[in-house]
């Protein structure tokens, strides 16, 4: 008897205008959508490429080491699944020096590539985004006169009059439905990975894959909440006008409202006085490395009297040589040729005694800033996550009351455009930085000739640990996105039985 009323329910369904519609739309909207975002793909990975090259040859032209802060840069690359949910992918800055003398973050990012203004009006809105709007909505009506519609007929009571369960009569309702909201679903993202791969910039690996029916499944959740709530307005009224009227004050309620509010809420927050704190006790932690170089300076019975008296002295290059200079007219009472190092050259003759005196300045003033880099950074990390993190994420708390939220972060999850995910090409940026530092410290390069003059030898950048990024292993995404799964099915049962004990006591 089950499969009888599936049946029933399928072939009512399928030969709706409603069926036909929501197929259409789809399809058009997702697999129009697809193209737009594949172009911008492609943009923003040329961009990436041709920015990783650039910052390549130019740290290579630079002939001494001191120089790494200026092109020693690492670029984010675009995620292929950002085209299935944009995320942060788009919006964080993408490149980042790598330096001893601060640990680089997401906040420290920037972008490169010039985005296209018209592009950018389309490339806002990815699959999920038309899934979030467009399924949801056709969800609503397809479950809107599900049972109000039959009851208003008169057809439920008749059905009724055979030995038919209520539960077997919902249940085939539910079936039929999430059967033809899948088709839709699944013809539009079918469509979507075969555009893909045959797009010769976008290589999908198998744990691409499975990310993808990852977030599948989650649509799935999705679509069928909404159906859902859809069945359980039908089930609690008798009209179907006063049905439709409900589903779409919900949807706009849950879909466009709700989400909007919370962020708008959330970017008005104050911010807490945390910032003011850190940055003086930070101002501090620098202003005391400046007293330790000061004193360095002073008790070295030949730098000191070069940086006493408010003069500054340096190197000049005069004819292919450096030399000690002094320049009265520069008010700084630190040695210029400690701050600014060298690019090529020889140095005169009579400075080079000097020059072990500078290198050995060089190791202590290299060694005291990473040592003071990771103090503050003991500060800075808990203030950038109570000025950044905390507040994101109480966002992301407060939209989990909608299934819109839900949907969001788990699909983020899987296509791992998160913060979560963006972190993790940070985190691995820091690890580089500190294997920098230690390929630095091992190699003696911080007091090192190299590190300000190149007429002895020059830079081996080659040598320079790589750096490489992956992306997070799929059982890191299911992880992520589980719990946010969980909360959609939880939603799914407690929906499904509130229906079924309300289809029971209801007349017909």
């Amino acid at each position: 008897m089950l499969m009888t009323l599936i049946r029933r329910e399928l072939l009512d369904n399928l030969m709706t205008f409603r069926f036909a519609a929501a197929v259409f739309i789809t399809l058009l909207l997702v697999v129009a959508n697809t193209v737009v975002l594949l172009k911008d793909y492609e943009q923003r990975l040329t961009a990436y490429n041709t920015a990783t090259q650039e910052s390549y040859q130019k740290l290579r032209e630079e002939r001494v080491y001191s120089r790494y802060a200026m092109d020693l840069i690492v670029h984010r690359p675009p995620n292929p699944l950002s085209i299935f949910n944009l995320g942060l992918d788009k919006q964080v800055g993408n490149e980042i020096a790598v330096y001893h003398a601060f640990v680089p973050t997401i906040w420290d990012a920037v972008k490169h590539g010039a985005d296209n203004p018209f592009l950018n009006l389309f490339t806002s809105i990815d699959i999920v985004l038309v899934f979030q709007g467009v399924l949801s909505l056709l969800a609503l009506i397809f479950a809107y006169d599900a049972l109000a519609g039959e009851r208003e007929r008169g057809t439920l009571r008749l059905v009724l009059t055979h030995p038919i369960q209520r539960g077997h009569i919902l249940l085939a309702k539910y079936i039929s439905a999430m059967l033809c909201l899948l088709v839709p679903l699944l013809i539009s993202l079918l469509l979507s990975i075969i555009l893909l791969t045959t797009s010769t910039t976008i290589s999908l690996h198998a744990d691409d894959f499975l990310r993808i029916g990852g977030i599948v499944l989650t649509s799935l959740l999705y679509v069928s909440l909404f159906y859902l709530i859809g069945l359980c307005i039908s089930a609690m009224t008798r009209r179907t006008s006063t049905a439709l009227m409900l589903c779409m004050f919900v949807w706009g309620v849950l879909v466009l409202v709700y989400p909007n509010l919370i962020l708008t809420a959330v970017d008005i927050v104050p911010q807490p006085n945390t910032q003011i704190s850190a940055y003086h006790q930070i101002k501090q932690m620098w202003e005391e490395l400046n007293r330790e170089k000061k004193l360095f300076l002073r008790n070295d019975t030949v730098l000191g009297p070069l940086s006493r008296n408010g003069e500054d002295w340096g190197f000049r290059l005069k004819g292919g040589e450096y030399s000690f200079l002094r320049d009265e007219d520069k008010p700084s009472t630190l040695l210029y040729f400690y701050q600014s190092g060298f690019y090529a050259g020889k140095i005169k003759a009579e400075s080079e005694p000097h020059v072990p005196l500078v290198q050995n300045y060089y190791g202590f003033h290299n060694r005291e800033i990473v040592s003071t880099v990771n103090r503050t950074w003991l500060v800075r990390k808990p203030a950038l996550e109570a000025i950044y993190v905390q507040p994101a994420n109480l966002g992301q708390m407060l939209l989990k009351f909608s299934p819109v939220g839900l949907y969001d972060a788990a699909t983020e999850a899987w296509a791992g455009t998160d913060l979560e995910g963006i972190q993790d090409f940070f985190s691995t940026v820091q690890r580089y930085r500190r294997a920098v530092v230690d390929y630095f410290y091992d190699k003696k390069i911080f007091e090192s000739r190299q590190w300000f003059a190149a007429d002895e030898g020059t830079a081996d950048w080659d040598a320079l640990p790589q750096f490489a990024f992956h992306r997070s292993d799929t059982d890191i995404n299911a992880k992520r996105a589980l719990p946010d799964m969980l909360l959609l099915l939880t939603m799914n049962v407690i929906l499904f039985t509130v229906i079924m004990l309300i289809f029971i006591k209801s007349e017909v």
